[in-house]
């Protein structure tokens, strides 16, 4: 699974917007990853605007009173876990990714 933490008033969070979406299209089909979006701190037209602007497809939905975020102690937006088929947390990307390669090479670590 790929969370990602954003909201639609991030600058940094509009960089990776399409390598997201991008790498989401490229497992999609598969079946074998999941991506998530928790929408941080944000109101719902916003975000709303924010994800047909970006053309995100995958799915993606308020983080209410922050508690998801809360749980996993994030810093700030954009930030995104990847936890593994058994629900271990394996590697965390703080601020956004600069390539859709980057994505890829961290989803193959648990990927057979």
């Amino acid at each position: 699974m790929v969370l990602n933490f954003w909201a639609s008033w991030c600058k940094p969070c509009e960089q990776e917007a399409a390598e997201l979406e991008e790498a989401w299209k490229f497992y999609e089909a598969d079946d074998e990853v999941v991506f998530l979006g928790a929408d941080y701190v944000d109101t719902e037209p916003e975000a709303r605007a924010y994800l047909k602007k970006y053309g995100i497809t995958f799915s993606n939905g308020p983080d209410m009173g922050t508690k998801i975020s809360q749980m996993f102690r994030i810093r700030g937006v954009p930030e995104t876990y990847f936890i593994d088929q058994n629900g271990v947390l394996y590697f965390v990307k703080i601020g956004p990714f600069v390539s859709v390669d980057e994505i890829k090479s961290i989803v193959a670590q648990k990927l057979p």
